[in-house]
Order: structure tokens, then sequence, then C-alpha cells
């Protein structure tokens, strides 16, 4: 230490020592809050695996009895929501376990497939349409009626047309008979970037659907034949399914892809009736009360579920590529 003139002057034993107690002082004040940070994520950790822990072994519990219906008859609720896909709500696995379980209870005097979805995998759908007419003439006594409520386009109502009957409200968006699938052309914009594209592959055609090379004429009309194949393959289901109540002459429109309100649809033969859920319960199958066998997600794989990121489909989207879309 110095004074104002320079010079220096002499540090006391004292001071010396009021120093060194202060650096020990502020050093532990440190050491303790990296302790106390330390300890909160260890609670924080295991105040998280405590409750995954019991998400684990309770949530069978909760889901004991669903879809069990007990007591009288009654009509069976099976909701189609959402994008028909693998390892969505609305996915083959879901429904199709749905209806098994629906038909094989003896109280259940008739199926109800309440529909709101925009469609989605034909492979799925496909599925689906035809565990219902198996299960339809396994279980004759048993009528199966699909219900569509806002949406019931492509592929839901590719899973529509397998049952009895359709109803609808008159302003449910019914139909879209078709077959789509998208990508993106980014040739010109990797040239402006500077951008080569480097592929290799094994076979002549295995990159036809590379949205960064140029479309080839012979490929592009081999994947229209592809899509027109489950086109028709659609086309025929629905017909096998709504038979002579479909009235196909004088609109070939029908199965062009376009799409309905309910009193159109009624009138095209897409439908059997205007109605929702309630009414097709109590008024056709005769029997009101409802009990639902909808498969649903335990607490447990809804937590999963909103955690993880399905890393597979981000990329295809990113690529701008998406799979044949019944719509």
């Amino acid at each position: 230490m110095s004074d104002e003139w320079g010079k220096p002057v002499n540090e006391s034993k004292e001071d010396r020592t009021s120093l060194k107690l202060l650096e020990k002082t502020l050093l532990a004040g440190v050491q303790e809050q990296r302790r106390a940070r330390r300890w909160g994520i260890f609670f924080k950790l295991l105040t998280f695996v405590y409750l995954f822990g019991v998400l684990l072994i309770f949530s069978p519990l909760l889901h004991m009895g669903e879809g069990k219906a007990v007591g009288d008859t009654h009509t069976a609720i099976i909701n189609v929501r959402g994008m028909i896909a693998d390892e969505e709500a609305a996915s083959a696995d879901n429904i199709v376990g749905a209806l098994r379980a629906a038909f094989e209870d003896s109280n259940t005097k008739g199926v109800v497939l309440r529909i709101n979805s925009p469609g989605g995998s034909p492979v799925q759908s496909g599925y689906i349409y035809d565990e219902i007419r198996r299960l339809r003439g396994e279980y004759p006594a048993i009528k199966v009626y699909a219900v569509i409520a806002d949406l019931g386009a492509s592929g839901a109502y590719y899973i529509a047309s397998a049952a009895d009957e359709i109803y609808a409200d008159k302003s449910s968006l019914v139909g879209s008979i078709g077959v789509t699938a998208a990508t993106f052309g980014f040739v010109e914009t990797m040239d402006k970037l500077g951008v080569e594209r480097r592929v290799y592959t094994s076979g002549e055609h295995k990159a036809f659907l590379d949205p960064f090379q140029p479309e080839k004429p012979e490929e592009t009309e081999f994947w229209r034949s592809v899509l027109a194949t489950t086109h028709r393959q659609f086309i025929d289901s629905v017909k096998q399914g709504r038979g002579d109540r479909l009235q196909v002459a004088g609109h070939p429109e029908l199965f062009s892809g376009l799409i309905w309100s309910g009193e159109q649809a009624l009138e095209l033969g897409l439908i059997d009736g205007l109605g929702n859920a309630s009414y097709v319960a109590r008024e056709v199958i005769g029997e009101a009360e409802l009990v639902d066998f909808t498969v649903k997600d335990s607490p447990l794989e809804r937590f999963t579920k909103q955690l993880g990121v399905s890393i597979g489909s981000q990329l295809a989207l990113w690529m701008g590529f998406q799979g044949p879309q019944l719509r």
C-alpha cells in the first residue's frame, strides 16, 4: 500500500489478518452457494424420479375397467379422431383393438364409429376397413354405424364405408376420395446458392423422389401410376362397402377428390342419413346408453409423448416429402 505521495505505507499485522479473514469468509460463502445449488439440483431430480415412478406404478390402475361395460346393454362408441397413422391415436392398432373389445362384449347392442378426421395412411385405413368387415361377418347381430362430425374425409371416409350405415350432420364435410403425395423442388435454389448435390445410390431410380434433383419424365409417370393404383383400391373398397347406394351415374366427380357437405353427401349416396352419435344410438340402434371403448393413452404415455419428438417425421417434413395420403 502507498499514501497519496507514492510512499509505501506499512501494513499492520491486524490489517493482513482482517484481509485473510474476509477472503476466507467470501470463499466459504461461494462454496456454500455451490453446495446449495448442487443439493437443489439433486432434490429436483429426486422429485422427478419419484413422480415418474408413481406414474409408472399407478398408470395401469387408472385404466382398470376402462372401456369395459357392466350391467345392461349399451351402444359401444369408438372415436376416430385426427390423423390416421401409425403411432397416432387413430392408428389401426388402436381402432382395431377397440373394435374387437366392443364386439366381444356380450352387452354391446351396436357399435358407433364417431369420426372426426382428415384421413391419412391408406395402409392404416385399409387395415381398419378390413377388420370392420371381418367383425361384421363374425358378429352379424351387431351393426356398425359410422357417424361423421366435422370431417370425414379421405382415409376417414374409407373406414366409414365399411360400416353398415353412415350418418353425418348436414354441414359435415364428407368424401375427398382421392390420393395425394406432396414434395418440393429445390433445384434452382441449389443452383443460385452454388450448392452441389451429391447422391450415391445402387439403383437407377433409388433417388427419384429427391427434391434436390430435377424430375425425370419417366419417374414422374411411374409415381403417378403408384398413386393411381392406390386410388383405384380406394374406389373399389368404397364401392364394395356402399354398393348401389352410391349415385355414380351422372356424377363422374364422385371419386375425383372433391368434398361435399353432409346434405350433398346424402343426395350422392355417400351417407345414409343425418344425425349425431346420440341420435344413432337412441333412434337407430335403440340403446341410448353409451360406453366408450376408445383406446386411450395412460398418463405415463401422454407424459412421454409430450417429452418426445418424432425425429423421422420432422426430417421428412423438412425434406418436403410425405408418403401417399388418402385425400
